[in-house]
């Protein structure tokens, strides 16, 4: 596998699949441009080698071909601003197609430290179908390719994945964003130093069974919280009232606790929760230990002390990997949780240990909270990242690798 960072762009066309897919208001302007700005780094590198640039995205759901809300146009402004923050002047081209002739065309006269946006992938039926011919078509644009979309590595389209055959070894790379999850998720999935912390969160126990199943097998320590640690707490045979529980997953929870037992993996349930009358930022709220909730009562945070017990364990973990909130943490009653357990990941950063936040409730949490730059590494990839650490191959990763 080639070295971006070492690889020279110098009159090369690098053509690179980015994740663009980001969210507009009504009046189309960017509320969260997290995804852009994250790959500005990989464009900036091509261009100041004096290579050129040919982007590529999907963008939204278009179910029948081009629409103008799902147009990659909305976003060319906003490009132009982030890559000439810092007095550059890049000229930014958009192409209305991806592999028509204006495309083709525009992509052939691109100079040196030009970019070319080409027009939402999933305006053609092929790109998700993982169409050889769309991907084909789409790998003339360039010299080399670049995979800078981490978010979509788990997906075999044509862009993500097919596309990477029509390049030879040493012309088809990760981006700095691509490299920078691969080298974290592996470092915490094949390198991680003792104690391994896993903090997994959310609401129901069967999204996150295969990813407790293969953690199971290296982490020393799984804190479970959010609305899955009902069903675990239930299925011990505790009282739990009105909490989220699936009642079709008690024996799969069971089973989870009787592994975790024999592989010596400890498995950390809340001991008590804050609990409200109902789903409500004014709900009146108590605290009871987990097994005891009264009917008509509902878990909607860890108590006090599960965050003290929590937070213990995370100070003294030396990796620790944390995917999903502990509580509804949007609400400002049922958010101490989730910021604890944020705090006590930083704490334990500052002294050493490697931390990756990924899925996006999480990596909400770590920015309401402004300590993203606290932790060792915030993942851009949500379901990319949860299938990577359930021990799938992701398409876009093994493409390039190959």
């Amino acid at each position: 596998m080639s070295n971006f960072s070492s690889h020279n762009f110098q009159g090369q066309k690098a053509l690179v699949r980015v994740d663009f897919n980001v969210p507009l208001d009504d009046q189309f302007k960017i509320t969260d441009d997290n995804r852009m700005t994250a790959t500005i780094p990989t464009i900036r590198k091509i261009l100041s080698d004096g290579g050129s640039v040919v982007l590529m995205s999907h963008f939204g759901r278009p179910k029948d071909g081009p629409t103008d809300k799902y147009s990659l146009k909305h976003l060319v402004e906003h490009l132009k601003q982030l890559l000439n923050a810092d007095g550059q002047t890049v000229n930014v081209l958009f192409a209305d197609n991806s592999i028509g002739e204006q495309a083709v065309t525009a992509a052939a006269n691109l100079k040196p430290g030009e970019v070319l946006l080409l027009e939402n992938l999933r305006f053609y039926k092929e790109e998700e179908k993982g169409d050889e011919a769309f991907a084909e078509k789409l790998s003339k644009l360039g010299d080399v390719y670049v995979n800078d979309a981490f978010g979509t590595a788990h997906r075999a389209h044509a862009s993500t994945a097919v596309i990477a055959k029509f390049f030879e070894p040493g012309k088809k790379l990760f981006g700095l964003l691509m490299e920078g999850e691969v080298i974290s998720a592996e470092k915490v999935l094949h390198q991680a130093e003792k104690p391994f912390t896993a903090i997994i969160g959310g609401a129901k126990v069967s999204d996150k069974i295969l990813i407790i199943e293969n953690l199971l097998e290296r982490a020393t320590d799984i804190i479970i919280g959010g609305g899955m640690a009902y069903t675990f707490l239930k299925a011990r045979g505790g009282q739990i009232g009105n909490s989220l529980c699936e009642d079709d997953r008690l024996q799969t929870a069971l089973d989870i606790l009787e592994k975790a037992k024999q592989k010596n993996v400890s498995i950390h349930l809340p001991e008590d929760s804050v609990i409200a009358d109902k789903f409500d930022a004014a709900a009146n709220t108590e605290v009871k230990p987990s097994d005891a909730i009264p009917q008509g009562w509902m878990g909607l945070d860890i108590g006090p002390k599960a965050i003290g017990i929590f937070s213990e364990v995370i100070e003294k973990s030396k990796t620790i990997l944390w995917n999903g909130p502990m509580g509804v943490f949007e609400m400002e009653k049922f958010q101490e949780g989730t910021k604890s357990i944020a705090l006590a990941v930083a704490a334990s950063t500052a002294k050493g240990a490697f931390s990756l936040v990924g899925g996006g409730d999480s990596v909400a949490a770590v920015n309401k909270f402004e300590l993203a730059d606290k932790v060792s590494y915030v993942s851009t990839g949500g379901g990319a990242m949860l299938e990577y650490f359930e021990g799938k191959v992701l398409p876009g990763i093994a493409a390039i690798k190959q």
